[in-house]
């Protein structure tokens, strides 16, 4: 019997859930709950991919650079993208390899940087919808939406968040190599936040967006490359 791949998206919300501050220590906490559930693949010898989401701690990095931009020179949001790649696939990284050594399994497991083409023309973005970064009550938001020119919309009734545009994934970069090293038993974090949103422009360079893209259209996206014969999906809510 072939060995079976599994692409898991997991939510970023899920790492930092609502109503907390979502410190690092709050997150490691939870991506180490998360993984518990990894763990049943694991026994059972699948092939692994995982990508992730990055709405709160993505949204907490603009924040960052808003409250700073005039002693630190800001970074575009695909660079925040970028950084949150490397902090949240850190996390799960470091956790994984721990539970490895915990069930004495020898597995290698890399974060890679994840380049995704998007249309640059997407309607979403002259249409924000994601949400991302903390929540808010109308007040508030409305005074830091003003204060620094954010787009905002109502999640949820009395919850308030900023909104960016959320193109549609068209081609994730690097996919032989991510398919590769998982052929191999290699767990591979990959697509991360949804993967750096870039275009290609009329020399055909890429060029970076400012934009984040949904996480589980990536991880559709990158189960396809992987020819795998199942999609899981981690949220913050519960049975779900």
């Amino acid at each position: 019997m072939s060995t079976r791949t599994a692409m898991i998206a997991m939510g970023g919300n899920s790492l930092s859930p609502k109503g907390e501050a979502g410190t690092i220590s709050q997150q490691f906490a939870h991506t180490r709950e998360t993984l518990d559930g990894i763990g049943h693949f694991i026994d059972r010898g699948y092939n692994l991919c995982i990508n992730h989401g990055n709405g709160p701690q993505v949204g907490n990095e603009l924040l960052r650079m808003d409250l700073t931009h005039d002693k630190v020179p800001p970074l575009p949001l695909g660079v925040c993208v970028a950084g949150t790649q490397g902090s949240i696939g850190y996390m799960i990284q470091q956790s994984l390899q721990n539970k490895l050594r915990d069930m004495n399994v020898d597995r290698e497991v890399v974060t890679l940087v994840t380049q995704v083409i998007v249309d640059e023309n997407d309607p979403s973005i002259k249409a924000p919808s994601k949400y991302i970064g903390a929540r808010y009550d109308e007040e508030e938001v409305k005074s830091l939406a003003k204060k620094f020119g954010w787009s905002i919309k109502e999640q949820e009734p009395g919850q308030w968040r900023r909104v960016v545009p959320s193109p549609m994934p068209e081609y994730i970069m690097h996919g032989k190599s991510i398919k590769t090293l998982v052929d191999r038993g290699t767990i591979v974090i990959a697509s991360g936040g949804g993967g750096i949103p870039v275009y290609n422009d009329p020399t055909g360079h890429l060029e970076g967006l400012d934009a984040v893209i949904d996480k589980d259209y990536a991880a559709a996206k990158l189960g396809r490359i992987l020819r795998a014969e199942e999609l899981w999906i981690i949220t913050d809510v519960e049975n779900v």
